[in-house]
């Protein structure tokens, strides 16, 4: 056996995908390692990342551009606030979201 053979599970467990959040101006925010957009509207919104759930808050908000593929989120609008969420806490943030969102 060659013992310099790759194992891909191994490799995959360490390697954690890359995320970044990037605020241009509190204008453009650029987002990577974004697992699912769960909702948003023009003042909120709520995105599942690989480092727990992201929730922005602003005026006027909108997505500029989304990327399903590769992860990445683009917000366009005026950011007053960033917040992560505990992951233990996701449902119940997707509950209050959800609630502000109706």
């Amino acid at each position: 056996m060659n013992q310099f053979q790759n194992d891909p599970l191994k490799n995959h467990r360490n390697i954690q995908e890359e995320h970044d959040v990037i605020l241009k101006g509190r204008r453009l925010l650029d987002i990577t390692g974004v697992k699912q957009v769960e909702s948003f509207d023009n003042e909120e919104f709520l995105l599942e990342t690989t480092m727990g759930y992201l929730a922005i808050r602003g005026q006027n908000l909108q997505m500029k551009n989304l990327d399903v593929d590769k992860g990445i989120v683009s917000i366009k609008g005026k950011v007053f606030d960033l917040m992560y969420l505990d992951d233990h806490h996701g449902d119940k943030a997707k509950g209050f979201f959800s609630k502000l969102f109706k």
